[in-house]
């Protein structure tokens, strides 16, 4: 599976309006999860952020925040942002514009969020024109992929690829989900821990 750890700097020039990089001061960087709420990994993020009183940005799918509304109330009562990932991880390349804003539309009555992530990192010009108009969104990006998600990557692999991405002010890419679950529990942990010493903060987008 190929897809590029670092977001190539052309796909920030194709889409303006989109924030693929937070703020760089103080050497700062974001961690942000997509695809939760889930019942063992969401919990074992918000336990590892509390230990270290980081906040963290999810962006949640609708239909999950319906099977665990309290892990996402939980998500919000330790003071951390949600964003709206569509209400079933909806393809913005394979979906209409109509069904699309529907989509999230439905999600809105589970996550009450002004941010946006789509999921695949997947939408058109008229999609992000609809979004950012009807719902007044800021439709986050990111520009360290982890690639957790993928089942051929090693954990190892995983960390490795995340430590050699970030830079100050990086928006990075897990996931609280079934699939990266290996990957993400190994690497996480490590992220913290070494930003932590090498002096970065970590804030929210």
């Amino acid at each position: 599976m190929w897809y590029p750890v670092r977001t190539p700097a052309l796909f920030r020039w194709i889409y303006p309006s989109l924030e693929w990089k937070g703020n760089a001061a103080n050497k700062t960087i974001y961690l942000t999860f997509d695809d939760g709420p889930h019942p063992v990994a969401t919990p074992f993020v918000l336990d590892l952020l509390k230990q270290y009183n980081i906040k963290a940005t999810f962006f949640c799918i609708g239909k999950n925040v319906q099977r665990y509304p309290q892990i996402y109330q939980r998500i919000l009562a330790e003071g951390h942002q949600t964003g709206n990932h569509t209400q079933d991880h909806r393809n913005g390349w394979k979906t209409s514009r109509e069904d699309y804003l529907e989509n999230i539309f439905t999600a809105t009555q589970y996550i009450d969020a002004s941010l946006f992530r789509p999921p695949y990192g997947r939408i058109t010009r008229a999609q992000i024109k609809a979004v950012q108009q009807q719902f007044a969104y800021r439709i986050i990006m990111w520009d360290v992929l982890s690639g957790d998600f993928d089942t051929q990557l090693q954990p190892e692999q995983c960390w490795r690829q995340v430590k050699k991405a970030v830079r100050p002010g990086s928006i990075i890419v897990f996931h609280d989900s079934e699939k990266a679950w290996q990957r993400m529990q190994y690497a996480l942990p490590r992220t913290i821990d070494h930003f932590l010493a090498q002096g970065y903060q970590f804030g929210l987008v």
